[in-house]
């Protein structure tokens, strides 16, 4: 099969970003690989995102637009927007993120050459007054297994791709935060890895109120959802929440 015949299956989670979904769309539409659909499903916005998106979505077909009866958080919205794909690759894409337009081309071609199942790619950030921040994260060298994500969180969810045809439909746990990090040690928990491209095909966009934004009150949480989550003992979970604060710091105030 043709690459460009490859249908990929865009899972946007939508809640309150007016301000952002227009830009994020944008950047989907000017895709150079042009088979897609964007499944945008609505988390109950109240900021007027919700009718904005069904405006947007009226000039093209690919993107198809859902709003959930009652508000259920990113992980749930992005579970019932994978129910709803029918591509055979799963992308993701928060409503506040963009895209190179590149991004789905590039991204496809290296999975299939390489026989890739999983993989991610390196990203910007957008600042919170809007402009490019010089500062990019770059994606190891080698494949990432699944102790190699309990170190280092390198996979964020608007660089990750997956094979629906090997892996099948996977979906994010009904936990109230790290979801998409759940699904992620989901995947390589089954001996898989995840492929990092090393170009800058993505932007994440720094805003006020990110789950993100505090990392010291993190380290808690983390520890308490490797317990829970990857029923890891007391003694591991420790250790991969040493290395996981140690790599997070060195991430954000170095990089």
């Amino acid at each position: 099969m043709c690459n460009s015949n490859i249908l990929v299956s865009v899972i946007t989670p939508l809640y309150n970003k007016v301000n952002f979904i227009e830009a994020c769309i944008e950047s989907v539409l000017l895709q150079t690989h042009v088979n897609w659909e964007m499944i945008i499903v609505d988390d109950r916005s109240s900021d007027g995102s919700y009718e904005k998106v069904l405006k947007l979505a009226s000039k093209d077909k690919r993107i198809k637009v859902y709003q959930l009866e009652n508000y259920c958080g990113a992980g749930l919205a992005r579970n019932y927007a994978i129910d709803k794909s029918v591509g055979s690759f799963v992308a993701f894409l928060d409503s506040d993120d963009i895209w190179h337009p590149d991004k789905l081309k590039i991204q496809l071609e290296i999975m299939i050459n390489c026989k890739a199942v999983f993989s991610h790619t390196s990203y910007g950030y957008i600042l919170k007054n809007g402009l490019y921040s010089s500062k990019i994260f770059k994606v190891s060298r080698e494949p990432i297994g699944y102790k190699d994500l309990l170190k280092r969180t390198e996979i964020s969810c608007l660089t990750a791709m997956y094979d629906v045809r090997i892996l099948g439909k996977i979906y994010m746990p009904n936990i109230s935060r790290k979801q998409d990090y759940a699904l992620w040690l989901s995947i390589l928990s089954q001996g898989h890895t995840s492929l990092p491209i090393n170009l800058v095909l993505a932007w994440y966009r720094q805003v006020d109120g990110s789950n993100s934004s505090n990392k010291i009150s993190l380290i808690s949480k983390h520890y308490f959802f490797l317990r829970s989550t990857q029923n890891l003992s007391v003694l591991d979970s420790v250790i991969y929440t040493f290395y996981w604060g140690f790599n997070g710091f060195f991430r954000y105030f170095f990089l």
